[in-house]
């Protein structure tokens, strides 16, 4: 198969709005895609390599023009293999044989190629295809039910790979994906809540209530004395984590697939800042200082048995047994079962006075599903919002070209000076705002550079967030955590804006 083929599938993804159209672009071109080619061609389209992230940044990619191919000759297979070769490449001389990779593959390719894999390996491949849309696709193409696709998606841990196993093998290669201890299991996400009641409300009183933490997602796996440790991302990180895996190793069971968080706590017992537990997973030198500590609350395997069918009831009790006997700190996700209204909201208000994030109210008749966030988890904390400076725009990407869509995010600097960038969004925007936007910002521009327009401070945003963490990307030391926009404030002057001491302030511990 040519890859110009998967970037015109791609282009037909990125410019429609509909998931049924999305699904059947992606569908059509997984039918015709040879054995050896499903997997990466799906890793593609839900936009990235099946190899991982390959270290490439922007400018690394740009630093040399390459002349690009008159016509399509580059093929999928092709490109998969020099997206290994690169992936393998390292040590002594690695920095020229990555060139000379790159210098293959992109004078290989043609204009519109060479954009699509400059976005593919920079992670800028916003196309639509996200992995729920993938999923669709690959059970229409291989004639299968989607919810067979999502079970074994979420037993592999790869929907591209779920892809290569319904198209060569059907439902049945489908059925016999089973948990393995040792193969990591997608997590089972929450949906936000509305509140404490509504959620209540949504789930009745055959919940359990647990804290919220604003640590790592952390799954666990034991085979004997070989245990483990995987992030959400399904990134392995049991070398980094030595004191976690002591702890599991001590637990009495012979086999078991625990599913958790872990935050590194100060000497009060309180969590210390989101970046301090993150340092564990990606520094090569962590601090020693920073000890993680981990709150396991699920169980989807224990010696021999699966549990992901079982409802969640089911699964806590056997989790209770495990940790029965655990003498030291306690490794159980604190939390109330069954509660009344009254002590659910005891359990609120006791993890957000020992500084965690709110709670997660959970139904105690649900098994474990992975994939779509449905209702049967829901995580209910306060919502931080702040009035800021909107300092410049990007254009944005598939159905939002054309379009002044991610917003540059500034703080008031307390002392004076100009507005302190503190982040990015492009979350919470509907087709509305996104063209007052576009007709409204270059009103304001003082700079039109390619990637968009630099805008005087003038004009204020009122934004939601999860909270703040120190940032050696912008020059105030701090950046915001998962900024969604609200509306605009025309009633507000920059005067009026929050200040950089506001950001800080919502770090841990500020």
């Amino acid at each position: 198969m040519l890859f110009a083929e998967v970037v015109a599938a791609s282009g037909a993804v990125a410019a429609t709005r509909s998931r049924t159209a999305k699904s059947a672009a992606l569908a059509a071109l997984l039918r015709v895609a040879g054995p050896g080619e499903v997997e990466p061609v799906a890793a593609w389209l839900s936009g990235e390599p099946r190899q991982g992230r390959l270290g490439l940044g922007w400018r690394t990619l740009t630093r040399a023009a390459y002349e690009a191919a008159a016509e399509p000759g580059l093929t999928v297979d092709a490109v998969d293999t020099a997206l290994t070769e690169l992936a393998g490449t390292s040590g002594a001389g690695s920095v020229a044989r990555r060139d000379a990779v790159l210098a293959g593959l992109l004078g290989a390719a043609t204009a519109d190629e060479q954009r699509f894999l400059i976005r593919l390996l920079t992670g800028e491949l916003r196309q639509g295809a996200l992995e729920g849309v993938l999923a669709d696709a690959v059970a229409l193409a291989a004639e299968v039910p989607a919810a067979a696709v999502r079970r074994a998606a979420m037993l592999t841990g790869s929907v591209p790979a779920t892809a290569a196993t319904a198209l060569s093998g059907g439902v049945a290669a489908l059925e016999a994906e089973t948990l393995r201890v040792g193969r990591p299991v997608r997590p089972m996400l929450a949906s936000p809540g509305s509140s404490l009641d509504a959620a209540l409300a949504d789930l009745s009183t055959d919940v359990t209530v647990e804290h919220k933490l604003d640590g790592a997602r952390i799954q666990v796996h034991r085979d004997g004395d070989d245990v483990r440790v995987w992030t959400r991302t399904l990134r392995e990180v049991t070398d980094g984590v030595p004191e976690l895996v002591e702890r599991i190793r001590a637990l009495p069971c012979r086999t078991a697939v625990l599913d958790g968080e872990t935050l590194a706590l100060d000497d009060d017992g309180r969590p210390r800042a989101f970046q301090d537990t993150m340092s564990r997973f990606g520094s090569d030198s962590p601090d020693p200082a920073v000890v993680l500590s981990p709150f396991l609350f699920d169980v989807l395997h224990l010696d021999g048995r699966d549990l992901l069918d079982e409802p969640l009831a089911v699964r806590l009790d056997a989790l209770a047994e495990l940790l029965a006997a655990e003498e030291h700190a306690p490794l159980r996700m604190p939390g109330v079962r069954s509660p009344t209204p009254e002590q659910a909201a005891g359990v609120l208000d006791s993890a957000l006075a020992a500084g965690h994030e709110g709670v997660v109210v959970k139904a105690l008749d649900a098994p474990y599903a992975a994939g779509r966030r449905g209702k049967a988890w829901q995580k209910v904390k306060p919502v931080h919002t702040l009035d800021l400076v909107v300092i410049g725009a990007e254009w944005g990407y598939g159905r939002r070209t054309g379009s002044l869509s991610n917003i540059h995010l500034a703080a008031r600097d307390p002392d004076g000076g100009e507005p302190v960038m503190v982040g990015k969004t492009f979350k919470g925007m509907t087709d509305e705002l996104l063209a007052w936007q576009t007709a409204t910002f270059p009103e304001y521009a003082v700079e039109r550079p390619d990637w968009g327009v630099r805008l005087r401070p003038e004009l204020v945003v009122e934004v939601a967030v999860d909270g703040a963490q120190r940032s050696t990307r912008y020059r105030g030391g701090v950046a915001l955590r998962f900024a969604r926009v609200l509306r605009y404030r025309p009633d507000k002057t920059t005067a009026e804006a929050d200040t950089l001491d506001a950001i800080r302030a919502l770090l841990a511990g500020g």
